[in-house]
């Protein structure tokens, strides 16, 4: 089966994948939805050392991260507390 079968095609909309690792406790990151009406769709608490990896969809525009955390993106890392 290909990609684009299960919606997985990273050529669609957004399609980039980032990872955000937490650097302490309760890190918390929040997905918003994509369209006209911007919304929390889906929400991850992460404890320090835990690693998350997910992907901007047809769904998901934007994420908002509050806590202390390295993103790696294709752009290079963010760390949040600079």
């Amino acid at each position: 089966m290909d990609n684009q079968q299960h919606g997985n095609d990273p050529s669609a909309a957004g399609g980039d994948y980032f990872v955000v690792k937490a650097k302490e406790q309760g890190v918390t990151v929040i997905g918003l939805t994509r369209g006209k009406d911007t919304r929390f769709h889906h929400t991850e608490k992460l404890d320090k050392g835990e690693v998350l990896i997910a992907q901007f969809t047809d769904h998901t525009s934007a994420v908002k991260i509050r806590g202390k955390a390295l993103v790696y993106t294709k752009h290079g890392l963010i760390d949040t507390e600079e």
